[in-house]
């Protein structure tokens, strides 16, 4: 599938109208919470975000930050 969406002001920000077709393949509605992650190649992945998601990112930005150094040698 491929969309082309409209950026809009939304008060002080920009948003995005998702249209019934990107929505029923997210199976997601009004309300709901997506969530935007980093894919390959500089694109953005969205998926529709589960409940114990932002607990489990943070844990990983807290592992990360701990142990930058360590991670750092370990990618080389």
């Amino acid at each position: 599938m491929v969309l082309e969406l409209k950026l809009r002001k939304v008060g002080n920000s920009v948003g995005v109208v998702f249209p019934k077709e990107a929505l029923s393949y997210l199976k997601v509605g009004e309300g709901d919470v997506l969530c935007v992650t980093e894919g390959p190649e500089g694109c953005l992945r969205i998926s529709p975000a589960k409940a114990d998601f932002s607990r489990q990112m943070q844990a990983a930005q807290d592992v990360v930050a701990r142990y930058r150094n360590t991670l750092r040698e370990l990618a080389k």
